[in-house]
């Protein structure tokens, strides 16, 4: 992952996504990231699991300004022999040991039966939202090299995607019918194999970004839906490849850009 920057370490990564660098470091890891998609795309990721973490724990935050007096209070309760301190000291612990799991469980280091209930398991097709909006916030607001390469090499855009991807015939959806305009695109990696992305433009500046990659589980499913804030995907999956739509864009018009690319995909 260094080699382009021997300086660079995965440490000094883990540090940037959760702002310890000092200013000076982080504004040349800015820079380096902006050169190295893959890595941006990692540390995207690592901050939104940091940020379920954080909302997971808030309900038990503490706070020395809403009461002054809370450590005191809690520490009056306490039996004998247990220093408010030390409890205090073991709360960290868990939440440290549950947060470990959790990114653990998402990289997938824990047995497959680790989520028996159905309803926890995440499965590689939920993953597609996941990953499509992390591409959505790391690609969408770059001014300078949002692809990798331009909308006036489609036909060589097409090309190189699918022969890195192993897809015959890949296809760039066209949206001028919609209002927009090609951009243009670049190599992702989606669920670990080589996986493409076509970014597009409409004329009062928004975008929207297109992602394609293998589906490991070889399924196909209709239209689904999942939102993250004001960004919203469309997602759906047709035997080996799996597609989503994403864009800070009204529900509606997604939905027509993912029927149109739907259309375009499977003719």
């Amino acid at each position: 992952m260094t080699e382009r920057n021997p300086t660079v370490t995965e440490a000094d990564l883990h540090a940037f996504a959760d702002g310890l660098l000092p200013p000076e470091k982080q504004a040349q890891l800015e820079t380096w990231l902006a050169e190295n998609p893959e890595e941006a795309a990692a540390v995207a990721a690592w901050r939104t699991q940091s940020d379920g973490i954080r909302a997971l724990f808030a309900p038990y935050a503490i706070s020395r300004e809403d009461d002054p007096d809370l450590i005191a209070k809690g520490r009056e309760t306490l039996p004998k022999g247990k220093p408010a301190s030390r409890l205090f000291r073991r709360i960290t612990m868990l939440a440290a040991s549950l947060a470990l799991f959790l990114a653990g469980a998402a990289a997938g280091h824990f047995g497959p039966n680790l989520f028996a209930r159905p309803e926890l398991q995440l499965t590689a097709m939920e993953a597609w939202p996941q990953q499509a909006h992390s591409a959505f916030i790391v690609y969408a607001s770059e001014v300078r090299h949002p692809v990798e390469v331009g909308a006036d090499q489609e036909a060589h855009l097409a090309t190189w995607l699918g022969k890195r991807m192993n897809v015959a015939g890949l296809k760039v959806p066209s949206l001028q019918v919609l209002g927009f305009q090609l951009v243009g695109g670049r190599l992702l990696p989606i669920n670990g194999t080589p996986g493409a992305m076509f970014m597009y433009e409409n004329a009062s500046g928004q975008r929207l970004t297109v992602l394609v990659g293998h589906n490991t589980e070889n399924t196909t499913t209709s239209f689904r839906f999942a939102s993250n804030g004001d960004i919203e995907t469309f997602y759906w999956i047709d035997g080996s490849l799996g597609y989503t739509v994403t864009g800070e864009i009204s529900r509606e018009m997604l939905q027509q850009v993912a029927e149109e690319c739907y259309k375009q995909f499977s003719s």
